[in-house]
């Protein structure tokens, strides 16, 4: 799906979702929402990538399609079988610095980037896939001496548009990295464009981010792709501050499965 469907489809969704005030005859409306709710009767399409891996064991991980509205709508997402028994939907991913995450807020609700590589998959995509079951999350990273360490956390959710894309994320299990999402719980996401944080500033456009800051982060993900440590600019580096301080990493990755 391109950004430009991707959008023109969280258009619609968002008028479903927020606009309740709307009234349909309820004919039109039934017509109109016929090809959506016929995914009711149908399982054979993957919601995430868990159920890719259920529907064939042998898949590798790789970039798959999967269908967190409906079988009419996918949408590319790196699955991973390896991690910890496999079944993870990575939904962030930097690596390399090849793609810019400092973007506005219709592109971080409908997606960018590449899933082989550096990408979002876009806060409308989250939100669908950790509504419909319980989720875990696992946050993965490595600096440039190849030092790695990880979060987990038992219990992730990501709100609706109509909720501004809220994040609830509980049960920390460190894995070296330390927790730096407890600030960031309960927080709305923010971009230059949509500010949401608690600060009186704009914190993503402080800290050349995007993310649910509070006042501003203890996590910035989504900031600039430097090179480790680089006070040149305060803290607007791809940081987990309870590992490395204002250190920029090498790489981070947010990864979600079903609770087993």
């Amino acid at each position: 799906m391109t950004v430009s469907t991707k959008t023109q489809f969280k258009m619609f969704l968002f008028s479903r979702e927020c606009q309740r005030t709307v009234l349909f005859q309820p004919v039109v409306l039934l017509l109109f929402l016929a090809p959506l709710l016929s995914c009711c009767r149908a399982e054979d399409k993957p919601v995430d990538c868990s159920d890719i891996f259920k529907q064939n064991p042998s898949s590798a991980s790789g970039v798959y399609a999967i269908y967190p509205f409906s079988e009419q709508f996918f949408v590319q997402a790196y699955c991973d079988r390896e991690t910890d028994g496999g079944g993870w939907t990575v939904i962030q991913r930097r690596m390399d610095g090849t793609v810019n995450f400092y973007r506005g807020w219709d592109q971080y609700v409908a997606g960018f980037g590449d899933a082989g590589g550096e990408y979002w998959l876009g806060l409308m995509f989250i939100h669908k896939i950790t509504a419909k079951r319980p989720q875990e999350l696992l946050v993965e990273m490595e600096d440039f001496e190849g030092n790695k360490a990880s979060a987990r956390y038992s219990s992730f959710s990501v709100g609706g548009e109509c909720d501004g894309y809220k994040l609830t994320v509980s049960g920390f299990t460190d894995g070296g990295a330390g927790d730096a999402l407890k600030v960031h719980n309960d927080m709305k996401f923010t971009t230059f464009d949509n500010d949401q944080d608690t600060w009186p500033e704009n914190c993503a456009k402080s800290f050349l981010g995007a993310f649910w800051y509070e006042k501003c982060h203890n996590a910035n993900p989504n900031g600039i792709y430097l090179w480790g440590l680089d006070d040149t600019h305060y803290s607007i580096g791809a940081r987990w501050i309870s590992w490395k301080g204002t250190y920029s990493l090498k790489s981070i990755s947010f990864k979600t499965r079903p609770v087993q």
